[in-house]
C-alpha cells in the first residue's frame, strides 16, 4: 500500500489486488493518489453453509449458492476474512474524490471491480484503468483514456464461475458416496485426469518389443576421417525402429516389409558383411532455414519454464505475477503471441546493439494467434516498457528464480525478432554388399536466432555445438573401410506419462480450460489425491482410476473432450457479447438440444454400484480374478477371501500379474505369526499397512492389539521374533533419573527415535538405537542443553529464507520452518504456506500478499474449548457437589 498527500478536493483513490501492484502502481502515480489492494475478490458464492444468509438456508437450492429456479441468480457474500478490508476501503471512499478502478484486464479483473462497485457503492466518478504493463508511460495512458466497466467480460466470469460451481456442488457429493470423501469435481479438473489415467492405461496395456539393428563404423579412405552408420536395410526388407511395433501386443505392423533381427541373426549379418568392402551409395545434401519462436503465451512460457527451469506450472505463474506486478514484464495471462510496435522495436533495437547488423532481418517478424476471446487480444509475454532491461542489470534486484525466469522472457522475445538460423543437412547412405546403413548430418552456417535462444536450452551458445553434426567430405561411389560392425539390442517403451509441461500442453492444444487455471488445476488434482509425482511424471493413483470409471460409465458427455472444449468456446463468445450468458446457463443445468446436468444426475445414486465402481480389473487373464479394489482406507488387491494393501507409491502400470501375485503371498504369510511371545504367551505378526510395515502382537480376535512401526532402515524380511519384541516394547523404561527423581523412556515418534524425562525430551542421534540405549547415555543426553528448532527456524536456527524488511513493521521477512510446516513472518504477523507452495515459489511480494491477507482478517479467535459431559461426569460433578456443601454446612454449624 502507497499512501499519498491529500488534495483539498481529496485524494483519487486507486484499487488494485495485490499489495505489490499498488505499491509498485503507488510509486507511479506519487501525490493526489492513494493506492490500496482489495485482496483479492471481495465477495463470491458462499463457501459452506455458514456463510450462506438466513434467508435462504432453507431453500432446496441453498447449498449451491446459486438459485437455479430463479435465473441461476447468485448469492453473493463477503467473507469474514475479507470484511476488515471492505471497510478499509469504504472509509477510504468518504474521503476519496475520484475512484479508479485498475484490476486486472482480463475477465477475473474485470468481474473484481464490477464486484467492487456493487459492494462499497461508490457515490462519486468511477473510472475504469485497463494497461498490460505497470510503467509510467502505460498507467498514464490509462489515466487519460479511462472506460466503463465491461459487462460482457463480467458476464463471461459470473457465467464461468456459476457453471463450475454446479459441476462441482452436483457431482461431489456423489463421489463421496459412492467412492470416497474430500473427492471433488470439476470440469477441467475431471477431464485433466481422464488423460492421465488415460496415457496409464496405455502403459499397462503396453507390451514391449525387442529388436536388434547393427551400427557400424567406417573410414573414408583418403582423408582416414571416420563416422557412424546404423543399419536401414538389407536386401529388399527395412530394419524396423520402435514405431514400427503395435505397442498393444508387441508385434510388427507391416512384418512382410521388415527383417526383424535377434541377437543371432544380427550376429550371423555382422560375420557375412564385416569382411567385405564398403562404398558411399548416395550423398543428400540440402539446405534449411529455421524460423525463431513467437514470444510466449501463459501456456508455452509454462511449459518452457518446466522444461528448462523445472518450475511447475505454480512456480512459473507465482513468479511471472511478482514479475509483473513490480513492473519487469506484461500481463502473463495471455493467448496472444503478438508484440505491440513499441516491443517489436525495442527488441530489433537490442538484436542490433547485442548481436549485430546481420542477426536483424530486413523487417519486423508479425505474429499473429487464432484467438476468438477478446480479453486475450492483448500482447505477448515480454519485458515491460519501451526498452527492454537487460537481464545483468537486475541480477542484485530479483530473486534466482526471478532472474532466471525473466531471463527466459527477454531471450524469447528477442530472439522473437532475430533472423533465421541457416545451414544444410546431409544424409550418406553407405552399402556393404545387399545392406544399406545410413547416417545424417548438420552444420549450421548462421546461427540467426538460436545465438539467443534455444528452446529447451539453459545455454544457447554450448546447444550450437551439440546442433551440429559434421560429416566428412565425401561423394558418390567413395570407397569406405568397414572398421566395426556392432550389434545392437533395443526395447519398445511405452507411452511416456504427462509432465506438468506436456499436460499444460495437451489441453491447450484440445481448447480445454485456460491455460491460466492450469496451475490451480494440476495443484487440486495432486492435493485430491488424485495423482502423485515420480520424478516430474503425473502418476494417476488408482482413487482417479475409480473417478474416472464412474464419470465414463455414467456420467461420459461431462468429460468428453469435445463436448468441454466446445463449453470454453461459448463461455468465451459470452465475454466477447455474441451470445446471451442465461441461455448458456439454462442449457448447461436444465438441457436444450442435448441432456442438462440436472437430468444426467437423475437416479445416479440408486443406479450407480459403488462396488462396481471401486473395483478395477487391471489383468487379462481372467483366470486368476485378481482385481484393484478402492476402500476407505486405499486402494487393495483381492483374490477371492484374500485380500493385500497395495502400497501407495506404486504406480498402476508397474502392478503386472506377477507383482501382485507377490503383495497377495507376501500378506497370506503375514497372517501367519513370527513367533510367539515369551512373556505374553501371545502371537507377533510382521503386517504391512497403509502408512509401511509395523508388527503386531495378539490373537485375531483380541480387542486391544498391541502395534509398533519398524524404524527407520528396517525390512519386514530382516525382523526376528527377539527384534519384533523389542520394537513392542517401546517406549521402554531405562530407569530413574537420580537429580530429578523421574523415570527416563526411550521412544519412537512421528519425528524420529527420543527420550523423555517428566517434562525433558532430547532427539536421540542417528547412530544410537531405542531398542539399545541405555540409562547412562540418556542421562548425558538429557545433561546437554537442548538444542531447540524453534517454530520457525531450520536446525542451525537460521531463517529458509530472508526477505527484505517489511514496509508495515520495519522488521525482516522471514519464511521459518515451525512445527506444523513452513511459515511466514514479518515480526508480528504469522502466515503458514499454502500447502503445496515450495520454497522457490515463494517471493518477496508474495509474502507480502499472504501477510497482508493474514493481517486483513484480523486477529485468530482463540478456541473455547466445552468439557463433553456424560451421564458419569454429571453424577461425578453432583457428588462432588454434594460433598462440598456437606462440609461449608458442618462447618457454619
Amino acid at each position: 500500500m502507497v499512501t499519498s498527500t491529500k488534495s483539498k478536493d481529496g485524494y483519487s483513490l486507486v484499487i488494485v489486488e495485490s499489495p505489490a501492484k499498488a505499491r509498485t502502481i503507488g510509486h507511479i502515480l506519487g501525490d493526489g493518489y492513494r493506492v490500496e489492494a482489495s485482496i483479492g475478490h471481495i465477495r463470491d458464492l458462499p463457501r459452506n453453509s455458514k456463510d450462506i444468509p438466513a434467508q435462504y438456508k432453507k431453500e432446496k437450492w441453498a447449498n449451491l449458492g446459486v438459485n437455479v429456479d430463479a435465473n441461476f441468480e447468485p448469492i453473493y457474500v463477503v467473507s469474514s476474512d475479507k470484511q476488515k478490508q471492505v471497510k478499509k476501503l469504504k472509509d477510504l471512499l468518504n474521503e476519496a474524490s475520484n475512484l479508479y478502478l485498475a484490476t486486472d484486464e482480463d475477465r477475473e479483473g474485470e468481474a473484481i471491480s464490477w464486484h467492487l462497485v456493487e459492494t462499497l457503492k461508490p457515490k462519486l466518478p468511477i473510472h475504469r484503468l485497463v494497461f498490460h504493463e505497470i510503467t509510467k508511460k502505460a498507467i498514464n495512458e490509462a489515466l487519460t483514456s479511462p472506460r466503463a466497466i465491461d459487462n460482457d467480460l463480467v458476464q463471461a466470469q459470473e457465467a464461468r464461475r456459476i457453471v463450475d460451481r454446479l459441476y462441482g456442488y452436483e457431482i461431489s457429493p456423489l463421489l463421496w458416496r459412492k467412492i470416497g470423501p474430500k473427492l471433488s469435481a470439476g470440469r477441467v479438473q475431471s477431464v485433466a485426469v481422464r488423460l492421465i489415467v488415460e496415457r496409464e492405461k496405455e502403459r499397462i496395456a503396453f507390451h514391449s518389443a525387442t529388436y536388434w539393428d547393427i551400427l557400424g563404423t567406417f573410414t573414408e579412405n583418403e582423408s582416414g576421417k571416420s563416422l557412424q552408420a546404423g543399419l536401414i536395410a538389407v536386401g529388399t526388407k527395412k530394419i524396423p525402429s520402435g514405431k514400427d511395433f503395435d505397442p498393444k501386443n508387441g508385434t510388427l505392423n507391416n512384418p512382410n516389409a521388415y527383417l526383424l533381427l535377434d541377437e543371432i541373426t544380427a550376429v550371423e549379418l555382422v560375420n557375412r558383411l564385416k569382411p567385405l568392402p564398403a562404398k558411399v551409395k548416395s550423398v543428400e545434401e540440402k539446405p534449411y532455414n529455421e524460423k525463431p519462436y513467437p514470444p510466449f503465451t501463459t501456456s508455452t512460457l509454462q511449459q518452457e519454464a518446466n522444461r528448462k527451469l523445472g518450475f511447475t506450472a505454480k512456480t512459473t505463474m507465482s513468479l511471472a505475477q511478482g514479475l509483473y506486478e513490480n513492473g519487469y514484464i506484461t500481463y502473463m495471462r495471455t493467448d496472444s503471441t503478438n508484440l505491440s510496435e513499441e516491443a517489436v522495436n525495442a527488441a530489433r533495437n537490442l538484436v542490433l546493439t547485442q548481436y549485430g547488423k546481420e542477426y536483424l532481418p530486413d523487417s519486423a517478424r508479425i505474429y499473429k494467434t487464432n484467438v476468438k476471446n477478446a480479453q486475450e487480444a492483448h500482447e505477448a509475454i515480454r519485458p515491460a516498457g519501451s526498452v527492454f532491461e537487460l537481464p545483468d542489470n537486475l541480477k542484485d534486484k530479483l530473486t534466482r528464480e526471478e532472474f532466471r525466469l525473466y531471463d527466459l522472457i527477454w531471450k524469447r522475445t528477442v530472439a522473437s525478432q532475430t533472423a533465421d538460423a541457416r545451414g544444410k543437412r546431409k544424409q550418406l547412405i553407405v552399402e556393404l554388399d545387399d545392406a544399406l546403413f545410413s547416417v545424417s548430418g548438420k552444420t549450421i552456417d548462421f546461427p540467426g536466432y538460436l545465438r539467443v535462444y534455444v528452446e529447451g536450452s539453459d545455454d544457447p551458445s554450448a546447444e550450437l555445438a551439440d546442433r551440429e553434426i559434421l560429416l566428412p567430405a565425401v561423394k558418390t561411389g567413395d570407397s569406405l573401410t568397414c572398421n566395426n560392425l556392432d550389434p545392437k539390442s533395443h526395447v519398445t517403451q511405452p507411452p511416456s506419462r504427462y509432465s506438468e509441461a506436456a499436460l499444460t500442453k495437451e489441453l491447450t492444444e484440445r481448447g480445454i480450460g485456460r491455460p491460466s487455471t492450469y496451475a490451480s488445476i494440476i495443484e487440486t488434482i495432486l492435493n485430491r489425491n488424485y495423482v502423485f509425482k515420480k520424478g516430474g511424471a503425473l502418476v494417476p493413483t488408482w482413487v482417479a482410476f475409480a473417478v474416472n470409471q464412474l464419470m465414463e460409465e455414467h456420467l461420459p458427455d461431462l468429460i468428453n473432450y469435445d463436448f468441454t472444449a466446445q463449453m470454453e468456446d461459448q463461455l468465451d463468445a459470452i465475454s466477447r457479447g455474441e451470445s446471451e450468458h442465461l441461455n448458456y446457463l439454462k442449457e448447461f443445468y436444465f438441457g436444450g438440444k442435448r441432456h442438462g446436468l440436472r437430468q444426467l444426475l437423475d437416479n445416479k445414486v440408486e443406479e450407480i454400484n459403488a462396488r462396481d465402481i471401486c473395483t478395477i480389473s487391471v489383468f487379462d487373464d481372467e483366470t486368476d480374478q485378481i482385481v484393484v479394489r478402492v476402500g476407505k482406507f486405499g486402494p487393495y488387491l483381492q483374490h477371492g477371501e484374500l485380500t493385500a494393501n497395495l502400497p501407495e507409491e506404486l504406480p498402476p502400470d508397474e502392478l503386472t500379474i506377477t507383482k501382485a501375485k507377490e503383495i497377495l503371498a507376501n500378506a497370506q504369510r503375514a497372517e501367519e505369526p513370527l513367533g510367539i511371545d515369551p512373556q505374553t504367551q501371545k502371537p507377533i505378526y510382521v503386517k504391512n499397512g497403509r502408512f509401511g510395515p509395523y508388527v503386531q502382537r495378539g490373537f485375531p480376535d483380541d480387542e486391544n492389539k498391541q502395534n509398533a512401526a519398524l524404524l527407520k532402515g528396517m525390512s519386514p524380511e530382516s525382523i526376528t521374533l527377539e527384534l519384533a519384541v523389542k520394537l513392542l516394547s517401546l517406549p521402554r523404561n531405562l530407569g530413574m533419573n537420580p537429580e530429578k527423581g523421574e523415570e527416563v523412556f526411550a521412544r519412537d515418534g512421528k519425528f524420529g527415535p527420543y527420550i523423555t524425562c517428566g517434562d525433558e525430551t532430547r532427539s536421540l542421534p542417528n547412530e544410537i538405537s531405542p531398542l539399545e540405549i541405555e540409562l547412562s547415555q540418556a542421562l548425558e543426553l538429557l545433561s546437554q542443553p537442548k538444542v531447540r528448532t524453534a517454530r520457525g527456524t531450520s536446525r542451525n536456527n537460521e531463517p529458509l529464507k530472508l526477505f527484505d524488511e517489511s514496509p508495515v513493521t520495519g522488521k525482516p521477512i522471514k519464511l521459518l520452518s515451525g512445527r506444523f510446516g513452513n511459515y511466514v513472518t514479518d515480526g508480528t504477523t504469522n502466515v503458514t504456506i499454502p500447502k503445496g507452495f515450495t520454497i522457490e515459489e515463494l517471493t518477496f511480494d508474495r509474502a507480502l500478499d499472504l501477510l497482508a491477507e493474514k493481517a486483513a482478517k484480523g486477529p485468530t479467535a482463540k478456541r473455547r474449548f466445552t468439557k463433553k459431559t456424560t451421564k458419569k461426569t454429571t453424577k461425578k460433578t453432583a457428588k462432588k457437589a454434594a460433598k462440598k456443601t456437606t462440609k461449608k454446612t458442618t462447618k457454619k454449624a
